[in-house]
């Protein structure tokens, strides 16, 4: 789920991916860029534009909320004449031309924001078809179309058909689905990193074990998306030949659970830098692994998060915010409370206000209603032991002599 920007881009920005696709290797954003209206966040739209304002919206609409409207025709304007969309048009009222360079990972990202809003069913069809289109032959599907698959892309493919109502299993290029490719990403048992996934293979043709490519894997084999609950454990805690992706994923779940179980969170290391503690692949990973239905592991992590990550997400902006936001709902944590700071102010602050629908709202005043009624219950009980003792304090100044 969290795929990344070059390290370029990253160097520039001086701060750890948070949730922003993958590129080539672009020249560093340009600090005097400016932010469009609708768009949420500060930060230079240029690489994670399309995929921050999609996370945004999905977010949102896990916390009941309806984005406000210039945040989603922000969206669906980035899209092209194909149903493509690319990480940032930054001119959406020309049409799309050679030089944009449109992309797997932003296309799916806005899918999934956009099926979840809702009434941009046309957005969202021709969206899906240009990802069947580009699909490759091992069912997988790269960042860029034409480029070998990988673990990231694919999951995240896989998330946006699951979230627009097609099976994932049905889509098939030379009658494979992505479902018949991640096993190849699965590193085998025996081997260094036995059960994570590698995110594609290296020039050698060999599997390296990537916790990021994993997290996503592990979601993408059990068919979703960004939006995960807590699911049931598996039958079985170790790693065993990965031959269906029900497998994979379990073989993915206990790596990460082992990978977490030291420290709580995973660890980046950038290109000549130290390593350090990776909060956007840990948030990744809470999500998969309540999805796994590894919760122990899951809100270990969440617990390390909510003691460190809020400086960083105020650092990164809209699509750290709601990374972690969907952590906590995968746990079913409260994200207005992530140990003082609220996830959900903070990130509804980034952009145009969103609103609270009708359902949501319906929840809320149920929820107080609830309250109430608790708290008349309480009273009540109290008044009836308050009478009673003094029935009974009565009783005993009438016994004495």
């Amino acid at each position: 789920m969290n795929v990344r920007r070059s390290a370029a881009a990253l160097a520039a920005v001086g701060v750890l991916a948070a949730a922003a696709p993958a590129t080539a290797a672009d020249p560093s954003p340009s600090p005097e860029a400016t932010v469009p209206a609708g768009l949420y966040g500060k930060g230079d739209p240029t690489y994670d534009g399309v995929w921050r304002q999609s996370l945004t919206l999905v977010a949102q609409r896990t916390l009941g909320y309806k984005p406000a409207p210039a945040a989603v025709d922000w969206l669906t304007g980035q899209q092209c004449a194909d149903g493509a969309f690319a990480a940032f048009r930054a001119a959406p009222g020309k049409p799309c031309d050679d030089k944009l360079k449109t992309d797997t990972n932003s296309t799916a990202a806005a899918v999934q924001a956009l099926a979840a809003t809702g009434g941009h069913g046309g957005v969202v069809e021709k969206a899906v078809n240009w990802l069947k289109s580009v699909q490759n032959k091992d069912g997988g599907w790269s960042y860029y179309p034409g480029d070998p698959s990988d673990t990231n892309s694919t999951s995240v493919v896989i998330g946006a058909l699951a979230a627009a109502g097609t099976d994932p299993a049905s889509v098939r290029k030379s009658g494979k689905s992505a479902y018949d490719a991640l096993p190849a990403w699965s590193i085998p048992c025996d081997q260094d990193g036995g059960g994570a996934l590698a995110f594609q293979p290296d020039k050698k043709g060999e599997l390296l074990p990537n916790a990021d490519a994993t997290a996503a894997g592990l979601l993408g084999a059990l068919g979703k998306g960004f939006v995960a609950r807590a699911g049931q454990a598996p039958a079985k805690d170790t790693c065993v030949e990965a031959t269906s992706r029900t497998q994979v994923a379990d073989n993915a779940g206990a790596y990460l659970a082992a990978a977490l179980g030291k420290t709580g969170h995973l660890e980046s290391t950038l290109p000549g830098a130290k390593a350090q503690p990776d909060f956007g692949n840990t948030a990744d990973a809470v999500v998969a692994l309540a999805a796994n239905g590894r919760t122990e592991p899951a809100r270990k992590a969440y617990a390390w998060l909510e003691k460190n990550a809020s400086p960083w997400a105020e650092q990164s902006g809209p699509a750290a915010y709601a990374q972690l936001i969907l952590a906590a709902h995968a746990l079913g944590e409260q994200p207005g409370d992530f140990n003082g700071t609220s996830l959900v102010s903070a990130l509804n602050s980034q952009g145009p206000a969103p609103q609270m629908d009708s359902s949501g709202q319906q929840h809320e005043e149920e929820k107080k209603k609830e309250s109430r009624n608790w708290g008349w219950w309480i009273f009540g009980v109290c008044l009836v032991a308050s009478i009673g003792v003094g029935f009974l304090l009565s009783g005993r100044k009438k016994q004495q002599p």
